[in-house]
């Protein structure tokens, strides 16, 4: 049986393990991918020596067009985030999609500011 064949029982849907999805790996190669990071494809052409899953074809034409967040990517799919990460992590690595962290992740107000609020609410 080729890679790229799943086994599937029509009542049950399919029945390869997660982990098996993942190649038995946990960790994605890019510890940068976060559940509301958006994929969208680079437009590169596959690799010769890119081996790519069932998976990783159904999660780059999930992302064709335009980008997804990571965890409406998983849902769509039907996969665990964390095989999902691990899929990402080889796409970028073969250059396949680029993740963007979304817009005022690292923009949180500070604790003084927080304070200086409530206190300017405090003085009304």
């Amino acid at each position: 049986m080729s890679r790229e064949q799943e086994w599937v029982d029509e009542e049950a849907g399919p029945v390869v393990r997660p982990y098996a999805v993942a190649r038995g790996r946990t960790r994605s190669s890019s510890p940068s991918i976060d559940l509301l990071a958006t994929v969208a494809p680079t437009g590169l052409p596959v690799p010769g020596k890119a081996e790519l899953s069932v998976q990783h074809r159904r999660l780059l034409a999930f992302v064709a067009g335009r980008g997804r967040a990571v965890a409406e990517v998983a849902a769509e799919l039907n996969l665990p985030v964390g095989v999902v990460r691990v899929l990402l992590g080889d796409l970028l690595d073969y250059g396949l999609v680029q993740v963007r962290m979304p817009v005022g992740k690292g923009a949180s107000p500070t604790e003084s500011l927080l304070r200086e609020v409530i206190n300017g609410l405090r003085a009304l």
